[in-house]
């Protein structure tokens, strides 16, 4: 995607130096808020870790007798988080030593710091500054997939403390359905009260948790066509404090409807490259969600694909990602290239020789789908380089049947730009045989940007030129579109919201396209006035929010 040439430019001053950044009304007073912050209870008092796989060791320590260590493995990165009572609006520090290899420290929808590799003891700190109505932040450590047991020791949280906010917000009430289809339901109710502030809404299906929102309304799709659901609601508050259910509805679906044939993808992108990104399988769990695009494949010199250019296709972090997703019921498809870095497409001198680069990462891993990110001067902008991954797409196609191919690239307001036309036309006249046509509606260049209205305009002219060049029907148009998206603040402070986004699944549901994405998963939790950053959206929202309205995309 093309946020991540800043993104990864910023990644370092956004990692290790967030204090810099923030500029803010309250001042912090030095007292350290962590309760058993050095392990010398010598036990997990204070800390819950997943997996149970914390414990608390004698040795190595950085100071006194006791440590925390995380036995990260292949599917679990062992994190231990601590719930600690703040001020609103006030400025924290937080900070630890730690050892091992790639250990995070940070705040849940505050940002995060991490090292690389230490054979001893190293300091994280990093700064963030709570919501106006936020009394609690979570604070946590983690490890990596695959990469071993890691050590904290003295944690520490600056500021002053705050009072624990133990009252839970009232119920909703008056919840009601205000729409229908075969595949989906659409509720509202009240607003419910909190002595500081609702900060979403949990729309329950039967007793399964199926979306949050912030507002007041709420679309649930995926649903079966003449099938009765009961529905409720709960609020919540920054302290995760959670309202009784509201009043009970029962909705049922309209009949027929077959929301649409053939290849359907809801994938948002994982990267593993930054942002500490999260535990597949966690955010499987909590969204739905089974399809991840990761990202990116790129050349490690010459015509060789390797996760980012650095990393080696099998044997690391990004294998084990793909398997714990995969043991979780899910799957993924690879993307290759971006707009920056060493990309295949100009390195490989044929289509031939790019095919077989493809294919040793369709072999890898025995994918089902690949998606080729065209960007930049490099690739989008190059006749050759073009006409090149088409060439190799078709091979690749006529090699590997059954095999989905998907080719994304930038947009304008109004549909694909010269070079967008000029790629669709030549995958009719070379024969490429492409299943998706991806188009990333953001970055338009205008902070002002309504980015529900100006995707669906993008689409539409998508849609135009495939009829065009094709001579198909809308319906057949349709199946052959996907929409990747930004959740969030853009590159160009543009904004799209959690209602944009359930917008735009909703639109995308009710034309039948084949592929819902976003940029990225890593970014998906909130962090209001936050700008843009690599681990959160910059917006008000809750974690997993745009997966999980991103997994009720059903084509």
């Amino acid at each position: 995607m093309r946020t991540r040439s800043r993104l990864l430019a910023l990644a370092g001053a956004v990692l290790l130096g967030t204090a810099a950044t923030l500029t803010v009304p309250g001042t912090a007073s030095a007292a350290n808020l962590v309760n058993n912050s050095g392990f010398e209870s010598a036990t997990l008092s204070g800390w819950s870790c997943t997996g149970g796989l914390g414990s608390v060791v004698s040795s190595p320590v950085h100071s006194g007798s006791k440590a925390l260590a995380g036995a990260a493995g292949d599917s679990d990165n062992a994190k231990c988080t601590q719930t600690v009572a703040v001020q609103p609006n006030t400025t924290y520090t937080l900070s630890g030593w730690v050892r091992g290899s790639y250990v995070y420290l940070g705040v849940t929808g505050g940002g995060s710091t991490w090292t690389t590799s230490t054979s001893g003891y190293s300091q994280l700190s990093l700064s963030f500054t709570t919501g106006a109505s936020q009394t609690s932040a979570e604070i946590y450590l983690n490890g990596w997939y695959g990469q071993g047991t890691y050590y904290a020791d003295d944690i520490s949280l600056d500021g002053p403390g705050g009072s624990a906010d133990t009252q839970a917000p009232t119920a909703p009430s008056g919840l009601q359905s205000t729409g229908k289809t075969s595949s989906s339901a659409t509720l509202s109710w009240t607003a419910a009260t909190d002595n500081v502030g609702v900060t979403g809404y949990d729309i329950y299906q039967g007793g399964a948790k199926v979306s949050t929102v912030t507002g007041t309304s709420a679309t649930v799709s995926g649903l079966a066509a003449s099938t009765t659901y009961s529905f409720t609601v709960r609020a919540r508050d920054a302290a995760g404090n959670v309202s009784a259910a509201s009043n009970a509805v029962s909705v049922t679906t309209s009949s027929g409807g077959s929301g649409g044939t053939g290849f359907k993808q809801a994938a948002p992108y994982l990267y593993l490259g930054w942002g500490n990104p999260p535990a597949p399988s966690t955010v499987m769990n909590a969204t739905g969600v089974k399809w991840f695009t990761m990202a990116f494949i790129l050349s490690s010199g010459g015509c060789n694909p390797a996760w980012d250019g650095q990393r080696a296709l099998t044997g690391g972090v990004d294998q084990s990602a793909i398997a714990a997703i995969r043991a979780a019921g899910g799957d993924i498809v690879p993307s290759f290239g971006g707009w920056q870095g060493n990309k295949l497409g100009p390195n490989c001198s044929t289509p031939a020789a790019l095919a077989g680069a493809y294919q040793q990462v369709i072999d890898a891993y025995g994918l089902k789908a690949i998606d080729i990110d065209i960007e930049n001067t490099d690739e989008f902008e190059n006749a050759v380089v073009q006409d090149r991954i088409l060439g190799a797409l078709k091979i690749v196609k006529q090699n590997n049947p059954g095999l989905k191919t998907i080719v994304t690239f930038g947009t304008t307001t109004t549909g694909p730009n010269s070079y967008g036309n000029r790629l669709i036309d030549q995958s009719k006249a070379l024969g490429a045989d492409i299943d998706v046509f991806t188009i990333m509606p953001f970055d338009f260049g205008n902070a002002s940007t309504d980015m529900y209205a100006s995707t669906v305009s993008a689409t539409e002219g998508l849609k135009a030129e495939l009829k065009s060049t094709f001579g198909w029907d809308d319906p057949t148009a349709y199946a052959h579109i996907g929409i990747s998206g930004m959740n969030g603040v853009s590159d160009n402070q543009e904004t799209t919201t959690v209602q944009n986004w359930t917008d735009i699944r909703n639109w995308a549901n009710s034309h039948h396209i084949a592929r819902l994405a976003f940029w990225s998963v890593n970014r998906d939790h909130g962090c209001p006035g936050g700008g843009l950053q690599e681990t959160c959206s910059g917006i008000a929202q809750s974690d997993w929010q745009f997966t999980s309205i991103t997994a009720g995309f059903t084509g």
